[in-house]
C-alpha cells in the first residue's frame, strides 16, 4: 500500500517535472527538469519492481540513473562550450 503511494508521488513529481521543462525561462532550468523526470523514472521502476516482487528491475534502474546521468553531462558539456570535441582543438 505505501509503495503505491511512492508511484503515485512519483508520477506527479514527473508530470510536475515536465511542466518544468516545457515552460523553464532558460535551457539550463529545462535541462534540469529532464535529468529530475529521469531521476523519478528511475525511482519509479525501481519501485514497480518491488511491487511485482521482481528484484531484477533494481538492476535496470541503476543502468538507466547512469545513463541519465552520463547523458545530462554531455548534453550541459554541448551547451556551455558549443561542442563535444576537445577545447584546444578549437582555440588552434
Amino acid at each position: 500500500m505505501i509503495l503505491l503511494a511512492v508511484a503515485a508521488a512519483l508520477l506527479v513529481s514527473i508530470a510536475l517535472a515536465l511542466a518544468r521543462a516545457a515552460l523553464g525561462p532558460s535551457i539550463f532550468d529545462r535541462i534540469q527538469a529532464a535529468h529530475t523526470v529521469g531521476t523519478c523514472a528511475m525511482v519509479l521502476l525501481a519501485v514497480i519492481g518491488f511491487i511485482n516482487g521482481r528484484p531484477d528491475f533494481l538492476d535496470l534502474s541503476l543502468v538507466y540513473g547512469l545513463l541519465n546521468v552520463i547523458g545530462t553531462v554531455a548534453i550541459l558539456k554541448f551547451f556551455r562550450h558549443g561542442g563535444m570535441g576537445e577545447a584546444e582543438e578549437r582555440t588552434r
